[in-house]
């Protein structure tokens, strides 16, 4: 049990939308909505990746200050 909603009560649910809405509309509401999930991590994946490309980038500038100092 999910919270106290059990299977049954969770089929009929399903069935009542499917009745209401059609099985094609749900198939699209269903697609649109792993679009939009799949969007979101691609986003949050690429901002890490941003994040960890200017540290790294921030790490090489730092060394190159200290290795002109020692040279000096």
């Amino acid at each position: 049990m999910l919270g106290g909603i059990s299977i049954w009560q969770l089929l009929i649910v399903l069935a009542i939308l499917v009745l209401i809405f059609g099985t094609k509309k749900l198939k699209n509401l269903g697609s649109d909505l792993g679009g939009a999930v799949k969007g979101f991590k691609e986003a949050v994946d690429k901002e890490g990746d941003d994040e960890a490309e200017k540290a790294a980038q921030q790490k090489v500038i730092d060394g190159e200050a200290k290795k002109d100092d020692k040279s000096a």
